[in-house]
Formats: structure tokens, sequence, C-alpha cells
């Protein structure tokens, strides 16, 4: 904001001893009047400049300005000198400016040469200070001839000053522990909340940023671009050595250097077949070994897991490798887009998903935009912070996009928030973000606080692998193997009916637990509504309530039906208020079409298995685990099926034994290198 004091903030001063100029561009003479200078004398105080002020070295005398800019809120930098240590006199007059004096030159355009196009900062504003060397009192030193404070341009606040290059420092030690975090293998993100920890800082409150941590780490790096190159191919090609389904892309600019490269797993491709309806893109992260961009791809699988689906490095995060990023994702799936997509809020991957996933809903993850919320609004709102946190989550579980304008609109006018830029941000991409607006769309439930919490977790120990780097992409492949067969065998076994519904019963012997449970819930929710039929269906409240309610549609020869509040839509899970219907009408049985099979027990249905050809070993052993987790579900749901399943599979089992051990040929999943437009195969 522009400065309301007044005083020494908007006085311009010139020692009538100095014949110099006080402009900033050419050098000329003035003569300022003695009242002038007493004025500034009159203001003077010790810790604002004044003509005549004295300093033992002209570094003191900037050290000093500095400080007094700081608190103004600007920065400065030395302008100009005159004479030369040396010759004559040596140095004998310094100028130091504010950060906005001058003029960009404008840069002729070159072809050659892409021209950044970076807005700069300098307006041309005459704030400075002036000191010239003197020796009139024995031992030489500086004096203030010249001080002028009327800035052109707004001045930055406390809390916002801190971020100017000049006043952004990384202390020695910090430079040391940064270092030691790098090597452990910790992002950029965890090193400065960790600092922030240990100084006891508000987030956003570090002397630094994010940006400056990843400069210093650059400067540090040991390998050049080229071993790098080296490095992560040698990975992809000693694992496709070993695994022929390991399928990876690459491409490399001009010089030779990796530009870009993503990998996938046999498992990864599987699992997509039947959760890439929704996925997840993370690229927030970036690879610390390499100091690359790193985008993850996540899915939900039928037990509420999360399941990586692919891994990408960029040099950069731009849409040409954004671009490049999504068509080497439908390669590895087969040209298959997925349903939904949730991603950070990044502009280029906005556009890249237009141009290359046009038939997929795109949406922000929740939990990447509450992670920034300590840094925008914890100095604006104070001890508010927590309260409006809440009012948030409030509006952003709401159902009726009606509700959550009229409720915004009311938050803003309670908290104050009309000026503020990130709510604006946030309320402008609300049908990225916010439920009520993506509610008809499936999302498997990873748009809930819950679940992104959970993928939030997976995420972070997938980055715990790159602890030793030239073993990355190996490890990525055990740091994110979830299959725990022993806690699915536990959450099998400690499944209840709760209701005595038979619907219940039914869900129970399809549903993994996971499901079963979020359906469950709803079942036992439902007991506690009211139908009322229509003339084009139903309409359905809680017990409690006289008016208000969902409706329910029900087409019974079809089996078809539908509900105002979309929760099959979005998650894959019938509501209470349909359940409730079903009930009503007495259906015995959920519908086939409404127990999807991505909620199943058995990921991949059976007719599929006994169908299939391919002669990938991985996906078949895979499927055989998967059958073999169901017949122990359902064999132990009695002693007399214990036993005869017991039998069977000891005489399987010896039938087994007495074929050949030999793998069969592996389907040729061949890797591809992209440079240009040319696809090169390297079997």
């Amino acid at each position: 904001m522009m400065s309301e004091e007044t005083g020494p903030l908007l006085v311009a001063y010139d020692d009538p001893s100095d014949q110099q100029s006080p402009s900033l561009e050419e050098p000329g003479s003035t003569d300022e009047s003695p009242d002038e200078t007493r004025m500034s004398q009159d203001l003077s105080n010790d810790a604002t400049p004044y003509i005549g002020q004295r300093f033992p070295t002209h570094d003191s005398a900037y050290e000093f300005y500095s400080e007094f800019a700081k608190r103004c809120g600007f920065s400065i930098r030395r302008h100009r000198t005159e004479g030369k240590d040396g010759i004559g006199k040596g140095l004998t007059r310094r100028y130091f400016v504010c950060h906005r004096a001058g003029n960009t030159p404008i840069k002729t355009p070159s072809e050659n040469k892409p021209q950044r196009n970076r807005k700069s900062s300098r307006c041309g504003c005459q704030a400075y200070m002036r000191i010239s060397k003197t020796m009139e009192l024995g031992p030489a030193e500086w004096r203030v001839t010249g001080f002028a404070n009327h800035h052109n341009h707004e001045l930055l606040e406390p809390n916002q000053v801190r971020f100017l290059p000049a006043y952004r420092t990384i202390s020695e030690m910090d430079k040391a522990r940064i270092v030691m975090y790098a090597k452990s293998g910790i992002s950029v993100q965890q090193m400065m909340r960790l600092m922030e920890l240990e100084k006891g800082l508000e987030p956003g409150y570090l002397p630094f940023t994010e940006k400056d941590v990843r400069n210093l780490l650059q400067s540090f790096r040991k390998l050049e671009h080229e071993e790098e190159s080296i490095d992560l191919l040698r990975m992809c090609q000693n694992i496709k050595e070993k695994d022929p389904n390991f399928i990876f892309e690459f491409m490399i600019d001009s010089n030779n250097r990796l530009e870009n490269i993503a990998w996938s797993y046999a498992s990864s491709i599987q699992a997509y077949e039947i959760f890439g309806d929704a996925v997840v893109f993370d690229t927030t992260h970036r690879l610390t070994a390499f100091d690359m961009p790193l985008g993850i791809w996540v899915g939900i699988n039928n037990y509420g897991m999360p399941c990586l689906l692919s891994c990408v490095l960029l040099r950069e995060k731009n849409l040409r490798s954004f671009t490049w990023a999504l068509k080497a994702f439908m390669g590895f799936m087969n040209g298959k887009a997925p349903q939904t997509i949730l991603t950070d809020q990044n502009l280029c991957l906005k556009d890249a998903i237009a141009m290359e996933l046009p038939t997929t809903k795109h949406a922000l993850c929740i939990w990447m935009i509450v992670a920034k919320f300590p840094s925008w609004f914890n100095a604006v709102l104070g001890e508010r912070y927590n309260e409006w946190k809440r009012e948030f989550y409030r509006l952003y579980n709401l159902e009726s996009i009606e509700d959550f304008e009229i409720g915004w609109r009311d938050m803003v006018y309670s908290f104050g928030l009309h000026t503020n830029s990130p709510i604006a941000n946030l309320y402008s991409t609300r049908f990225l973000w916010a439920l009520p607006f993506l509610r008809s769309h499936f999302f498997a439930g990873m748009e809930t606080i819950d679940q992104s919490k959970t993928i939030n977790a997976f995420i972070q120990r997938f980055l715990s692998a790159q602890t030793h780097p030239r073993q990355f992409i190996e490890q990525v492949a055990d740091a994110v193997d979830f299959k725990d067969q022993q806690t699915m065998q536990q959450n099998l076994q400690n499944i209840s009916l709760k209701t005595g519904a038979p619907m219940e019963s039914h869900a129970a012997t399809i549903l993994t637990p996971f499901t079963f449970s979020k359906l469950q819930e709803q079942l036992v929710l439902a007991a506690h509504y009211a139908s009322f039929q229509m003339d084009d269906g139903f309409l359905v409240r809680h017990h409690t309530k006289a008016d208000g309610g969902r409706k329910v549609y029900w087409v019974h020869p079809e089996g078809i039906i539908s509900c105002s509040c979309r929760q099959f839509e979005f998650s894959g899970i019938l509501c209470r208020h349909a359940l409730r219907v079903l009930s009503t009408v007495n259906c015995f049985q959920i519908p086939e079409s409404y127990l999807p099979v991505r909620w199943r027990r058995i990921s991949m249905p059976s007719a599929k298995l006994l169908q299939s050809t391919t002669n990938d070993h991985g996906e078949r052993t895979q499927l055989l685990q998967s059958m073999v987790t169901t017949l122990v579900t359902e064999s132990a749901k009695s002693r007399e099926r214990l036993d005869f399943a017991t039998k069977q599979v000891s005489v399987l089992l010896s039938r087994v034994r007495e074929h050949s051990t030999s793998l069969p040929d592996s389907r040729d999943v061949s890797s591809r290198r992209v440079e240009g437009n040319i696809v090169f195969c390297i079997e």
C-alpha cells in the first residue's frame, strides 16, 4: 500500500554542500536551501537517514539503509558509484536506490534465442540515499548527502516484504540441514515444514522460499544431466531385462539429454483395466536426487486402497511436457481414457488435459488445495482461522449448488474476505473442486476428505523410495506394494450383519469389506427415513422432518433407480434414500447394476479369466490370488465348507505339481523412445 505516514517517509532532501543532483538518471547540479536542510534534520531520528549522518564505511551505510527500507516495505540495491579505488581520491560517492528504481531496457528480439516473458518490477521509482566520502575530521568516513523516500508504487506489508529477494537468506546452518535432508530423500515441501517446526514458526514464515531451496540444491548437485539420463535409462533397461512386461517411454532433447521419462508396471496396467475409471495425477512433488518434477498416477482399488498406475519424470512443468506425459500414459493403458481425473491447480496441466483427454472430467484435488490454506489465510484470519476452515469444509460437502452459493457469500461477509485474492481464486474455480458441482461424476470417493488423506499418505510412502536414487524405480515397486493379504483376510472375517435385511446379506457375499461397510452405513440409516409415493417417483425424507427430502426415481421392469442426491453417480454406492425405496417396493436384493464390478471381491470377472488367451504370467498369477482369497472367504463360513475345500485343494495341488515348471513366453511389451516426432522401439 502507498505509505500514509508523514514526515521522513515523504521527504526529499539534499546537502547543499554536495552539488550532485539527486536524479537517478544523469548527474547534474542543484542547490538546496538551508531551510530544507534544517527540515530534514528536524525530522531525523536514529532509525531514519538524515543529511549529515555519518558511517565508518559505505557497507555500514548500505546495511543501515537496507534495515530502514525493510521496515518501510521495500528493498534497495547499489545503483551508481563515482570515483575509483586506487585512482585519485578513490571511491568518493555512492547511490543506494529502491529496488524498483529505473526502467528495464527494451531487448531486441532474437529469432535464435527465445525471450523470457517475465514482467519487470522496475517502475522508475526515485527513492534513494546518496553518501559521499569525507576526510574533514581525520580518518575517512561516509556522510549522507542526499535522501528521498517518496515512492511511486505500493509499499509492502511487514508480512510481505520478507519475500523480496534482498531479504530472503539461507543461513549456513540451514544450508547444511537442507543438504542433509536432500541426501535422505526428503522433498522440498517436507524440508520446509520440518524447519518450520524446528524453529517454532507458522507455515510460510521461514526467511526463504521453496524456490530458494531448489536453487540451493541445484548449485549442490553432483550429477550432470548426462549422467542422470544414463542412470535413469539404465534402471529401466535393467528392470525390462528382468520383467519383459515392464514398460517405459522417454524423450531426449537436441543435446541428447533426457527430457522426460515415464514408466508403468504390468500389475499397474492390469489394475487400470478395472480401477482406471477415476485417477489422481499428482505433479506437486520433485525427485530430489535428480531435481526433476515427478508425476504420480494413482487409482483406488476395490478394497479402498490406493494403487500405483504409472510414474513420469519431467524436465519442466510446461504444456509440452504435460502433453507428452498424458500421451505416454494413454499409450501404456491402450488408449483407454479415465472417466475423471484429479490434479493440482496448474494451468498448463489443465490445458493439456483439455487437449489430450477431451472426454474426461477434470477436477482439483481437495487436499492439495487445503495444504495451501495456512500460507493463504493464517496471517489474514488469525484466531478465526480454524473457525473459517470448519465453515469451508461444511460448504465443500454440501449437496445443493444453491446452498453453496448462498453459504459462500455469507462466509465471505462474516470473515471480511471481500478483497482476499485466494478466496476470489477459490470461488472462480469452484466448478473444479466443490462437491456440489462434482456429484454427477464418478470419483470412487477420492474427492472426499478421508479418502484424500489415504491417498496422500500413500504418495508420501511412495516418495520415501528415493533414498537411494540409483535403485529408485525398483524401490517404487516395493514401496507401493499394497497386496497385504493378511489385512484383507482379517477384514473379510470381521464382517458382521447389522440390519438382518436380505439386501444386506446379499451385498455381503458380493462386495469387498471396504465397500460393504460403506453400503452398510447407508442401510442402517435408511431405516430412519420415510418414503412417500408420488406420480413420478418417491419422496424420501428423515422421519423427524416435515419438509424437504430427496426425489427417488424407480423403474421396476428395468430395475433402474436414481436419487437426486447423486451419491451412486459420485461413489458407486447406493444412498440411504434409494435403499429405502428398494425396501418399500419389496426388493430383497440390490439390482446387479448397482453392485459395480470395481467394488466386488474379484477385481476381474471369472468369465474374462476363462476366455483370456494372454500369456501374461504376472497377470494370471494375480487373478489366481484373487480367486484364492474368495475361496478362503467362502470356505470359512462353515466347517463343512472348510473340510470340502481343504480336500479339493489338496487334490488340485497334487495335480498342479505334475505339470512342467517352465514359464511360457511372455507377451513382449516394448519400451519406446521418442525423439521429436519419431518413435524408436527398444526390443
